[in-house]
């Protein structure tokens, strides 16, 4: 087995840099839809990042893939690591607050690792990993809260709809690893995100009609952070941090998106989450922690 890598300051560097970036995502899209429906957001937020990408591609000189293959995987990944995750979580937002949908977003990994186990061989359900997930859905049942699991509100429906782009974004996660394992990241991503503003801006004229030229400097100046800090250099940054640290310590960006989504809206929005949804990321922290494996180790438990 090939040793752990560490993390660099270089690393840690990037790797909070990331966390912060996707963090703010969520109090921004707050703020931005009070103006623009969800599925515009996507439209907007998905093609501006394509085009900076493709510069990106064209700068490096990277050819384009060829397989018909391939561009099938970026259209199926448009769908279901774009579109319908962002859709997702932006109509949820407009129910919940935005912190607590970064914490419901955290459960990714924990959706990861059950999807993982049924598609790959080289990914066994062992025991840490099932007790890593069990703490995992009892934190995301507590952030929740036992009276929205017990009622069927927009309130409940919001949070399933975040429960529902995790599980997207680990099914996307399975199909990257089988159909785009041998495309170049950045030729990736920009393949991804243009099928994804086709399919977004398809999606946004029919259910919200053609994009307002009137928006405010605010959401303007917003909507423009979650396209191009908030998903291009995000995207770079990702990789970066894979090549720099493996995708083992990845797994903390996970952990450290939710604290800085939790503090940039209190500060920004004045959101107050209450003890109980504190409570359920400390439980999805734990899992995730004990599905990585290395404290567990340490600790030998």
């Amino acid at each position: 087995m090939a040793p752990q890598k560490t993390l660099s300051p270089l690393a840690w560097t990037l790797l909070l840099t990331l966390a912060a970036i996707w963090g703010g995502i969520f109090p921004a899209a707050k703020v931005v839809l009070v103006e623009v429906g969800p599925v515009t957001i996507v439209a907007q937020r998905t093609f501006w990042a394509a085009l900076i990408l493709w510069a990106i591609v064209a700068w490096r000189g990277q050819p384009l893939p060829a397989k018909p293959r391939v561009w099938i995987g970026f259209a199926v990944m448009g769908l279901i690591n774009n579109v319908l995750p962002f859709s997702l979580i932006f109509w949820g937002q407009q129910h919940i607050e935005a912190g607590l949908a970064a914490i419901l977003n955290g459960s990714t990994a924990i959706f990861g690792v059950l999807v993982a186990a049924i598609f790959f061989a080289d990914e066994r359900f062992t025991r840490r990993k099932a007790a890593g997930v069990t703490l995992g859905f009892l934190g995301v049942a507590t952030a929740m809260g036992l009276e929205h699991l017990r009622q069927f509100d927009l309130r409940s429906l919001a949070q399933l709809a975040l429960l529902g782009a995790a599980m997207s974004y680990a099914l996307a996660g399975v199909w990257a690893r089988k159909m785009l394992h041998d495309v170049p990241s950045d030729v990736s991503a920009a393949g991804m995100l243009s099928f994804a503003a086709l399919f977004a801006w398809a999606g946004a004229w029919t259910l919200e009609g053609p994009p307002s030229l009137n928006y405010s400097f605010i959401t303007l100046a917003l909507l423009t952070y979650i396209a191009i800090p908030g998903t291009a250099i995000a995207f770079m940054l990702y990789y970066r941090v894979l090549a720099l640290a493996g995708a083992a310590n990845l797994l903390l960006v996970t952990l450290l998106v939710a604290p800085c989504a939790i503090v940039i809206s209190s500060l920004s929005l004045g959101e107050s989450l209450p003890f109980h949804v504190l409570a359920g990321f400390g439980l999805i922290a734990a899992g995730l922690a004990v599905i990585d494996g290395r404290i567990v180790k340490r600790l030998k438990i």
